[in-house]
């Protein structure tokens, strides 16, 4: 490792791109079982869109995804990317990714931490703006 941050090597980039797969494995199907392998116990979720904070421990945020509607029960198609990944020191690592839920885009920061031997979320903080036109809704069948 040199400098303040680096590209992790093959198989710490694949553990980490596991978690992320999990992450959006998670948002997609609105499963919280998944994120919560994703999410560190006492993570937190914080954003400022909208002009004021919300910040959530896991307790409160799991239960949010719990009761809004599935993106893949609605028949959206997955729209998320691994925008870098990049290490601060052996046990410390962010991620930069995308994705959409309805009409909302998200950027989300990722602060991971790798604790026995597993890498988990310990830290999300996200902006999302609104897409500027609605996709249609499916039709239910």
């Amino acid at each position: 490792m040199s400098g303040p941050l680096s590209e992790p090597d093959a198989g710490t980039r694949e553990a980490i791109e596991s978690v992320l797969r999990l992450y959006f494995d998670g948002l997609h199907h609105s499963d919280t079982a998944r994120l919560a392998r994703a999410f560190h116990p006492q993570a937190t979720y914080a954003s400022a869109s909208g002009g004021t904070l919300t910040r959530l421990t896991m307790d409160a945020y799991l239960p949010v995804v719990d009761a809004r509607p599935a993106p893949a029960a609605r028949g959206e198609a997955r729209r998320d990317a691994v925008v870098s990944i990049q290490l601060a020191g052996p046990v410390t690592a962010s991620a930069v990714v995308t994705c959409a839920i309805g009409p909302k885009r998200f950027t989300d920061l990722l602060a991971l931490v790798l604790i026995d031997g597993r890498w988990q979320i310990i830290s999300k903080v996200f902006h999302f703006d609104l897409a500027d036109t609605e996709e249609p809704a499916p039709c239910p069948t």
